[in-house]
């Protein structure tokens, strides 16, 4: 909280110096906007209070920690099997063309009938089983992954709280975040957590306050790992504070380079790559406080001159809303599982990457569109409307 304030200040400073720019070059993506500076304000404070309520779910929902564990698990278990049965029955178009005439024929309407309270029951199911098993899951790691924890089951001897302790929990933090970063880039729901942060298509130091609020929801490399090599658990929580201090400042585009140190540190040149939805951007610069990592592991991706940083998504929500920023995606993954009539779909839309999720949307709703154009301009359409009467 002692930060706030600097924060606050430097907010201040920022706008003061982009505004005299923008009064001798013109407006630029850096510029302060009312409306997405109070929604980046609004986040940063729901990223505060609504993990204190998320715990406390947590707490009584995980399986092996909660009471409410093995009731969970089990609704897992049974929206999962009536899903899969619903998906048998469902299974099949309403109607098939005859080969030798191109006439469409119905099934019988009971038949019908049946195959679509089936899909409606699949289609829910689905929802149910992710929603269910994504928070057993998440909530049973958080629990079982709390620094107490993991330091009273640690494999090396207490490292105590000196200098080299607290060094090795700064630079070990920043691994795991480096791997979390790149994983809730790589993952669908993952990233829904994480898309918050990349939503404003505006870049200063306000940016950097608008933080997720469902960390809940993600199976993240716990840092609690530390623990487990003797660093305490209060220096996991300082290195934790000296990682999101350093964050803060490379949200700015009033820094352009710092010279040599661009080799080895996260700086506002890099992370300005990070938040870039250009095509050669996407993707690169994980880092937090080290960019090595991102040489080390092939993602980093240095700021081109000749090609501007566009920030935001590849494709915009164009909203302010605080809580259609933190559960646009959900509702978009949700839906498509829900519009999904195979496991393979609906662990893919949850499982796989943004890019394959996208993509598979689109196939998915390129073939529902020609199966209704094949439907529509079918010649034989008179000819298939009394054979479906006939059918009857």
């Amino acid at each position: 909280m002692g930060a706030v304030p600097a924060y606050f200040g430097a907010m201040a400073v920022e706008h003061w110096w982009l505004r005299r720019r923008r009064e001798r070059r013109g407006p630029t993506p850096a510029d302060y906007e009312p409306r997405d500076t109070r929604a980046s304000l609004l986040m940063g404070v729901g990223s505060l209070v609504v993990p204190l309520v998320a715990d406390r779910i947590a707490r009584r929902v995980a399986p092996g920690f909660g009471r409410w564990g093995k009731p969970l698990l089990a609704a897992t278990a049974a929206a999962a099997v009536v899903t899969t049965i619903a998906d048998r029955v469902g299974a099949g178009p309403d109607e098939q063309i005859r080969p030798d005439s191109g006439v469409a024929i119905r099934t019988r309407s009971d038949r019908r009938r049946a195959r679509r309270l089936a899909r409606k029951i699949a289609s829910a199911g689905g929802v149910a089983t992710i929603a269910a098993g994504t928070t057993a899951a998440t909530s049973a790691l958080a629990m079982a992954s709390t620094p107490d924890r993991m330091f009273g089951r640690r494999l090396l001897p207490d490292l105590g709280g000196g200098p080299w302790a607290l060094a090795l929990a700064v630079l070990g933090w920043d691994l795991i975040y480096y791997w979390n970063h790149r994983f809730m880039h790589e993952s669908r729901f993952m990233w829904a957590i994480h898309v918050v942060h990349h939503s404003s298509e505006h870049y200063n130091l306000s940016t950097a306050l608008r933080q997720p609020v469902a960390d809940m929801f993600g199976l993240f490399v716990p840092s609690t790992l530390l623990c487990l090599l003797g660093v305490r658990p209060e220096l996991v929580a300082t290195a934790r504070g000296v990682n999101l201090l350093y964050q803060f400042w490379i949200h700015t585009d009033a820094i352009r380079r710092i010279g040599p140190l661009e080799t080895v540190l996260n700086t506002p040149s890099h992370h300005r790559v990070h938040h870039g939805s250009n095509k050669r951007y996407i993707d690169r610069n994980h880092g937090s406080i080290l960019i090595i990592w991102d040489r080390l592991f092939g993602t980093f991706a240095a700021e081109d001159p000749d090609e501007p940083v566009v920030y935001g998504l590849t494709k915009n929500i164009d909203t302010f809303n605080p809580a259609r920023i933190a559960t646009h995606e959900y509702a978009d993954m949700l839906r498509e599982v829900a519009g999904s009539t195979t496991w393979s779909d609906r662990l893919g839309f949850v499982l796989r990457s943004p890019g394959w999720a996208y993509a598979r949307r689109a196939e998915m709703a390129a073939g529902d569109e020609a199966a209704a154009t094949l439907r529509a301009n079918n010649p034989y359409r008179e000819q298939a409307q009394d054979a479906n009467l006939a059918n009857q």
